[in-house]
């Protein structure tokens, strides 16, 4: 597998477990809104390349025939199988971006908001309505030829839910259906990254996947316990996930092994 990088805290990271595995990597820039890489990658076979840093990198994946290159994914909230097992998802309000104005009341509720697609373009996070509606009238404020890549735009699908108090948030690192490495993220509001993972969490992960097996060769997923118990947060591209506390060794390894389809 031939290993493109982009610079960041996080790769870097990824990098020094790629050194530990003997795998060789390259360096490289991205070129803002045109997805171009600085070198350009001299790649000796297209159907064995993978790329980690920022999203958007799965344009030029896709461009150049990079395999597995980035393991773009279905909206979660479109997989019925997790329907019930859903945090925020299964009884949401969804509204494009530009719909906002119209038809969100500005009553003063919170809402849990993010968009639809795992695009980055507006981290999950509680907002109120008057915080909502005025998001949005900035964006609509401009022309969607102003609106840079990678930013909110007029039909971004969003998805709002009532807010949940939750007690921790565990991330988990799926490869060939198969959790490879996790790492705790969240207590309650305080944000903590340790290499742990509670046994029945691990194990309702496992289930989330094993219940969806096609849905992707290697993605994220986040978990949550609640007061009402273990819930699927969101899914995520393990590309451009941030690792927290992650075994990045094993991960490397898993993904270095990924058989061609």
């Amino acid at each position: 597998m031939q290993w493109l990088l982009q610079q960041f805290e996080d790769t870097s990271k990824l990098a020094e477990a790629l050194d530990q595995l003997g795998i060789s990597y390259t360096w490289h820039k991205v070129v803002p809104f045109v997805g171009e890489l600085i070198p350009e990658p001299v790649v000796a076979d297209p159907g064995s390349v993978v790329m980690f840093g920022s999203y958007t990198l799965w344009k030029n994946a896709e461009a150049n025939g990079y395999r597995p290159g980035v393991f773009k994914l279905r909206p979660f909230v479109h997989e019925q199988v997790w329907h019930p097992y859903l945090l925020n998802g299964a009884d949401a309000l969804f509204l494009t971006l530009r719909d906002v104005p119209q038809r969100l009341a500005d009553d003063g509720r919170d809402w849990f908001l993010r968009p639809v697609d795992d695009s980055k373009e507006e981290p999950g996070n509680v907002k109120s309505t008057g915080e909502i509606i005025r998001m949005a009238e900035t964006v609509l404020a401009l022309d969607e030829d102003e609106i840079p890549n990678g930013s909110l735009r007029h039909d971004t699908l969003l998805m709002l839910t009532e807010p949940v108090r939750i007690l921790r948030e565990w991330r988990l690192w799926v490869v060939d259906g198969r959790i490879v490495t996790y790492s705790l993220y969240k207590e309650g509001s305080r944000v903590v990254h340790r290499h742990e993972v509670d046994d029945d969490a691990l194990d309702f992960g496992q289930r989330m996947v094993d219940i969806n097996p096609g849905y992707s060769q290697a993605y994220v997923i986040d978990i949550c316990r609640t007061e009402e118990g273990l819930k699927l947060l969101e899914t995520n591209c393990l590309n451009a996930a941030g690792f927290y506390a992650a075994d990045l060794v094993k991960l490397a390894a898993a993904i270095d092994g990924l058989a061609r389809d």
